[in-house]
């Protein structure tokens, strides 16, 4: 059990782990392209980690020399050796991104492959990746939730719509569509985090965005560029000290070096929208938009959050809602239902976690009713096996006026192993 204090203000700079969802891309496209790659800033969370170990289960090469990370790619056909083998266990511990673009990278190789993870993953839906996948002719044994099997096949191009807007979704059918016969089209509902297509096609991948919404790929499983990465900071991670900056008077705090790409900053405008007094300054692009972020403490108001916002905030929402329950004013976050087939329930426990610290919060079926002005009371609570109901406690607790106790605060290495190290930091600052 953790002990969470009530804090009086933010200042200093920081810097975050790199980008969880880059790192995860990185790593991957690596593995399968024509040379020696170097990476530096990889993320060390868990579910980098399990992306890391699963490649190397399948054949790839990884060297640590120093802060770089260096990959030995061997083109598409590098993950082929693999299919000597019987079955390859491929354990992807409690990361959904990796299942879920392992199946795109894995499902034209040669070889069996099990995919297979912790009790809170096991419980994700996969349907939504393996329905899609198995029109294109990949094959799979199991049912909407791992474990299953993924069998190596030919694979031919289609055009389909996805039914959520979803980069997990969006990415394992372009993995999948590059190693393809003939030309794919992807289109989503609306807009998601454009990652893979960023990355991608800096490696020289055929493939191009036409309009927001849909993605063309040439098939033929064309050769990727190695890769020479510096991985930008991660704005999710960054957001828990920027948020509580906003939240305490007279806080002053920046990240550095952290990824200011549009789809990843959904949250930073709604804070903005709240009230927040924010400030993002630019410093180059590689091929992600990257700069820091300053927060000043702030009078926050609650806004309504509508679908259309959901999509490029939705690891931020738990946050949010705890911010919207300090800030003057009624707040409603709708059309966030996949917050349902997070790590947890994030509905269900982030309205949990807040009631016990004093909020007056109502599900709804796809968000949240929240009152706001709430005097937050210390409270202990649960992070239920999630790393962002972790985080978003401490920054209730830092708004108690007694000390709190988070049990299972250990979940915040998943995504940020220093998070409680550098919240110390900023809080001691003069």
């Amino acid at each position: 059990m953790r002990k969470l204090p009530p804090r009086q203000r933010l200042s200093g700079t920081f810097r975050v782990p790199g980008d969880k969802s880059i790192s995860h891309r990185a790593l991957m496209f690596s593995a399968v392209a024509q040379g020696q790659s170097r990476l530096r800033g990889v993320s060390q969370g868990a579910d980098v980690r399990s992306t890391r170990r699963v490649l190397e289960a399948a054949g790839i090469l990884f060297r640590d020399e120093g802060e770089e990370i260096v990959v030995d790619g061997r083109g598409w056909n590098g993950l082929d050796q693999a299919g000597d083998q019987a079955l390859v266990e491929c354990d992807c511990g409690n990361s959904g991104t990796s299942a879920r673009l392992l199946m795109g990278l894995l499902a034209a190789r040669r070889g069996r492959f099990r995919l297979h993870g912790d009790a809170s993953l096991s419980r994700r839906p996969m349907k939504r990746v393996t329905g899609l996948l198995s029109q294109m002719g990949a094959r799979f044994e199991g049912g909407d939730c791992l474990p299953l099997i993924v069998q190596g096949s030919a694979l031919s191009s289609v055009t389909l719509s996805t039914a959520v807007a979803s980069a997990q979704v969006k990415s394992a059918l372009i993995l999948a569509a590059l190693q393809a016969t003939g030309t794919s089209e992807i289109e989503e509902p609306a807009a998601s985090r454009d990652h893979t297509e960023r990355m991608l096609v800096a490696m020289g991948a055929p493939l191009q965005s036409t309009g927001l919404r849909t993605v063309r790929v040439e098939g033929g499983g064309a050769a990727l560029l190695p890769l020479d990465l510096d991985v930008p900071g991660d704005p999710s991670s960054a957001a828990f000290a920027i948020a509580l900056a906003c939240l305490l008077p007279g806080s002053h705090v920046t990240v550095e070096d952290v990824s200011l790409n549009p789809r990843r900053i959904g949250f930073y405008r709604l804070l903005s929208r709240m009230g927040a007094r924010l400030e993002f300054e630019r410093a180059g692009q590689s091929p992600e938009p990257i700069g820091s972020i300053t927060a000043h403490g702030s009078l926050l108001h609650g806004i309504d959050v509508a679908a259309a916002d959901v999509v490029d905030a939705i690891d931020e929402l738990p946050l949010l809602a705890t911010v919207a329950a300090a800030a003057s004013g009624p707040s409603t976050i709708r059309g966030a239902s996949e917050l349902r087939h997070k790590e947890s329930d994030r509905i269900a426990t982030t309205a949990a976690m807040l009631r016990a610290f004093g909020a007056s919060i109502d599900e709804l079926p796809d968000g949240f009713a929240i009152a706001g002005g709430t005097r937050f009371v210390p409270a202990a609570v649960d992070a239920h096996g999630d790393h962002r109901i972790a985080m978003s406690a401490a920054v209730a607790a830092a708004l108690a006026r007694g000390p709190s106790s988070l049990t299972g605060g250990e979940w915040v290495s998943i995504s940020y192993p220093g998070f409680f190290d550098d919240l110390e930091r900023l809080s001691s600052q003069p």
